[in-house]
């Protein structure tokens, strides 16, 4: 390895690919010593598509990006990692994981799945990864 990361971007959105770039981040954030950002943005585009209200869906999607955060954490902790931000935020995940966070938290590499699992998101698969590979100030591993 070349590089050596201190502060890992893990994009999370519960999806089979995110739990698989957490899993490699454990193991890259150890051989660095590094520390891990555990990152949900929830997307406001997806929510305001439905027909239900924007406020409370938006509140049921931050109550469980929390719950998912804190076990998230634990399993860190478990792994033998401790130095562990959780950020949530709102917005676009193209926008926020490639540009905002890497630039306003010093991130050295940014870790997160193929695709993820939202339905917009899936029909245009990888839309979000393609973008941030593009953008992104630092280096992005992708995990399949």
């Amino acid at each position: 390895m070349l590089t050596e990361y201190k502060k890992i971007l893990v994009a999370l959105d519960g999806s089979k690919q995110s739990e698989k770039a957490l899993l490699e981040s454990i193991e890259i954030a150890k051989r660095n010593e590094a520390a891990i950002y555990l990152v949900w943005v929830i997307n406001d585009l997806e929510l305001t598509t439905s027909a239900y209200s924007f406020a409370k869906l938006l509140n049921e999607e931050e109550a469980f990006v929390k719950d998912f955060m804190t076990k998230k954490v634990a399993e860190l902790n478990e792994a033998g990692i401790t130095d562990i931000q959780t950020i949530v935020e709102i917005g676009s995940p193209k926008r926020k994981i490639s540009v905002d966070l890497p630039k306003e938290h010093g991130i050295d590499l940014i870790i997160m799945g193929s695709t993820g699992k939202g339905a917009i998101t899936q029909a245009l698969v990888g839309s979000t990864t393609a973008y941030v590979v593009n953008h992104a100030p630092c280096n992005v591993m992708v995990v399949k």
